[in-house]
């Protein structure tokens, strides 16, 4: 997930309490949070989630869940971002 951008960030700090208990619920381990140290050729510099599931099923199974898009309404009018779920090796 990348955060384009930031607007109000006590809701994004809402939505993270929101959704942490919910992504672990799942299985899902958050591996890395935060802005990148660098960023090359078209990266840019946004804020940075990803998070480990045990399966692409399971994945997309908890960003659809109930619990979850009730997590992300807090981010309406607080921020803008992007989600992608790919599958591992």
């Amino acid at each position: 997930m990348t955060f384009q951008s930031i607007s109000d960030a006590a809701g994004v700090e809402k939505y993270v309490a929101a959704a942490t208990p919910v992504i672990k619920a799942h299985g899902g381990r958050v591996l890395a949070v935060g802005t990148p140290a660098f960023a090359y050729e078209s990266g840019k510099l946004q804020h940075v989630a990803v998070v480990e599931f045990a399966d692409l099923a399971t994945a997309n199974a908890a960003y659809r869940s109930p619990e979850y898009q009730l997590a992300v309404r807090h981010l309406d009018g607080a921020a803008e971002r992007d989600v992608r779920l790919i599958e591992g090796r």
